[in-house]
């Protein structure tokens, strides 16, 4: 439902990540069924199922592109002010206007010139730009410091408000 929050909890291995994985489909279902809306995921063409779905992962993807195409890989035709309120709404506006070239500031070798905590900032941006109504949160602020996760929970939190969030 809108607005709720389901959290997997478990040991490592238990296979919080593996339920993830089915989620979104990038395994297939062996036995059982997991529904959307009603609908068995596997009637769901995966293309559609993976468009209503936003992911946050620990182990962000950053390409060499522009901070500005990097979130925009979120929603291909969304526009420089859609991108840069996503940034907004993902706390990551600040940290990106003090790059050398804002938005326009190319990253390189999946960010590396980035902490992992602006790169998480830029992976719940690309989230939020999508405006997709389900959120999958795998661990998302596990590898980052207790000051930047306070900024990274923040914009998880706006980010959630109002869609369905796996946790």
């Amino acid at each position: 439902k809108p607005g709720q929050k389901i959290a997997f909890v478990g040991s490592t291995g238990a296979g919080k990540t593996t339920i993830t994985n089915l989620i979104n489909r990038f395994y297939d279902i062996q036995d059982g069924k997991i529904r959307y809306d009603g609908i068995n995921i596997n009637k769901i063409k995966k293309a559609d199922l993976r468009k209503s779905l936003g992911i946050v992962l620990q182990d962000t993807h950053l390409f060499t592109a522009t901070v500005m195409d990097n979130i925009r890989f979120g929603k291909l035709d969304a526009t420089d002010e859609e991108v840069i309120a996503a940034a907004k709404l993902a706390n990551a506006d600040t940290f990106i206007r003090q790059l050398p070239d804002g938005y326009n500031t190319v990253l390189t070798g999946d960010g590396a010139n980035l902490s992992q905590g602006q790169r998480q900032l830029l992976s719940i941006a690309r989230a939020a730009v999508a405006d997709p109504p389900v959120l999958i949160l795998d661990e998302a602020t596990s590898s980052i410091d207790t000051r930047t996760e306070k900024i990274v929970q923040d914009g998880m939190d706006k980010l959630m408000k109002g869609r369905t969030t796996f946790v």
